[in-house]
């Protein structure tokens, strides 16, 4: 049976850690809602840029002068997975999701004879390929130190990822990230980027009575694309950064409430064995004086 004093020093202890978790709560709490506005306010945008690109890309599949950024360079030899993740942890299984989706898609990928490269974004994920994938790493990004994320961020990844498939780096990319559902669920998605997904596109312009080739370009098309599709890249990179940011605060706070309760439960437990002990040894000390005055 532990002594009273340890009893006292655990309790303390789990008071203190209380103490933090539910302020980190408040804290994620209060930045989850503008989180929450920037990636709602984004979506729509990277939706409608998104089913452009895609039918652009179906409009565009017979020409043999069409951006490879948009139809692809005809080959599927190399795939290139960005995973995008947290930067700090304390945030249940958020980070260890999304980057057990992006194994299980590399293995899924070099079960059926591809090579698969991996661009981490966030500093979870590049340590956790590190481990057992340091190789396939091509490219890396975190946001360390800084309090919000801004469009210029995501340009920079997008350039770093248009050079690699300029070099040959690649032939596809795909973009992997926890989608903000609500604060209880983030949901691991997928975004191609490279080349864009036709028929993702067609499904959208269906729901919106769109056809995939009604645009007229000016001046002309291939000077509009070269301009926007670097652009798409950069528009569907921060949309996942900003859904993965509000993930992340939502992860955090319910990650945190449940550890305040589980502390505020492990005090109640911790003090009623205090109690019980200290009554023990109180009626252990009564019994003693007692049965001295008795011998007496």
């Amino acid at each position: 049976m532990a002594s009273l004093k340890a009893l006292r020093n655990r309790i303390s202890s789990v008071k203190s850690t209380q103490k933090i978790t539910k302020a980190m709560k408040m804290v994620a709490a209060a930045k989850l809602r503008r989180a929450q506005a920037q990636a709602e306010a984004a979506r729509p945008y990277a939706t409608r840029m998104a089913a452009m690109m895609g039918a652009l890309a179906e409009g565009a599949a017979d020409n043999p002068n069409a951006p490879a950024l948009l139809v692809g360079n005809g080959a599927d030899r190399t795939h290139l997975i960005v995973v995008v993740t947290a930067d700090r942890g304390l945030a249940g299984p958020f980070n260890s999701s999304i980057n057990r989706a992006a194994r299980a898609r590399v293995r899924k990928l070099e079960a059926e004879g591809k090579r698969v490269r991996l661009f981490t974004v966030g500093r979870k994920g590049r340590d956790f390929f590190r481990r057992d994938m340091r190789e396939k790493i091509i490219g890396e990004a975190n946001f360390v130190g800084k309090k919000t994320i801004e469009f210029a961020d995501a340009e920079a990844i997008a350039q770093q990822i248009v050079a690699a498939f300029e070099g040959g780096a690649f032939d596809i990319c795909t973009l992997m990230f926890n989608r903000f559902v609500s604060v209880m669920s983030q949901v691991p998605s997928e975004t191609p980027l490279i080349p864009a997904s036709a028929g993702q596109a067609a499904n959208d312009n269906a729901g919106a009575g769109q056809h995939a080739g009604d645009y007229e370009i000016e001046p002309d098309d291939g000077t509009l694309l070269d301009r926007l599709l670097p652009r798409n890249l950069a528009v569907q990179i921060y949309s996942a950064l900003l859904e993965s940011a509000a993930g992340e605060q939502g992860a955090r706070m319910t990650a945190m409430d449940n550890a305040t309760r589980n502390a505020g439960e492990m005090i109640n437990r911790l003090t009623l064995n205090y109690n019980r002990t200290r009554q023990a040894n109180i009626t252990k000390e009564l019994i003693e004086i007692i049965s001295g005055a008795e011998a007496l």
